[in-house]
């Protein structure tokens, strides 16, 4: 299975709004999700790459979300949606655009070669209210859960530069049944499967943020079943 990187995006964070805005969109906040696409070879390393900084760092970068890469073949579907046809590579908050590859094609654990670069496929994106503030619309994340749109975190195993255009090679599976559609499934719909969580939670590759979040869900449950 083979992929390219069509764009890539960078950003540090930024302080929008002020104080005395009326509408919350336009209240303080910080964040790195304003990326602009970069020309040339980029270096990636453990955490993130060269240019890219992130404002949450409990919520976001390190090492299991080192690189965020979403699907362009996503962007016209929400051009459509959203009404916006200027939507550009990056507004997802994106680092690496992809072509050839869906949620739907790509697993936990899964190994890309993308040039000198190793990635591994750690956890699906989970949308925030970052990404309706930039949008300024409020249901956009839920949009996202309910579409399946979410995108995917790697984690970086070898580091190197990559530049726009350069190809993605598939070179290891180690889990084929969880494809990152499936796992968002059981993040979002499959809430009382306890049974689906402990068992995806097991997946090797799978972030720890994830296996955490999970593991706790499954706990809550048995104890309320013990209390019934």
């Amino acid at each position: 299975m083979t992929a390219v990187v069509l764009s890539i995006q960078v950003g540090l964070p930024r302080h929008l709004g002020t104080s005395d805005a009326t509408s919350h969109f336009d209240q303080p906040w910080t964040s790195g999700f304003f990326k602009e696409p970069i020309a040339g070879p980029v270096h990636v390393g453990w955490t993130n790459l060269s240019g890219d900084g992130q404002a949450d760092l409990v919520n976001h970068g390190g090492v299991d979300k080192a690189v965020l890469a979403y699907a362009a073949t996503h962007y016209p579907a929400w051009r459509a949606e959203l009404g916006q046809t200027e939507l550009p590579y990056g507004a997802f908050g994106e680092n690496l655009t992809i072509d050839g590859v869906t949620e739907g094609d790509v697993c936990i654990g899964d190994v890309w070669r993308a040039g000198l670069v190793v990635f591994e496929v750690s956890q699906p994106r989970q949308p925030c209210w970052k990404l309706a503030r930039r949008w300024r619309i409020q249901e956009l994340p839920g949009r996202v859960v309910e579409t399946g749109r979410s995108g995917w975190y790697l984690r970086v195993r070898e580091m190197g530069t990559i530049e726009a255009g350069t190809g993605m090679e598939l070179v290891a599976r180690p889990n084929p049944e969880w494809t990152v559609t499936r796992a968002n499934h059981v993040m979002y719909f499959q809430r009382l499967d306890t049974a689906a969580m402990e068992e995806l939670a097991a997946v090797p590759g799978l972030s720890a943020s994830w296996q955490e979040t999970l593991v706790e869900r499954a706990r809550r449950l048995h104890e309320a079943k013990k209390v019934l």
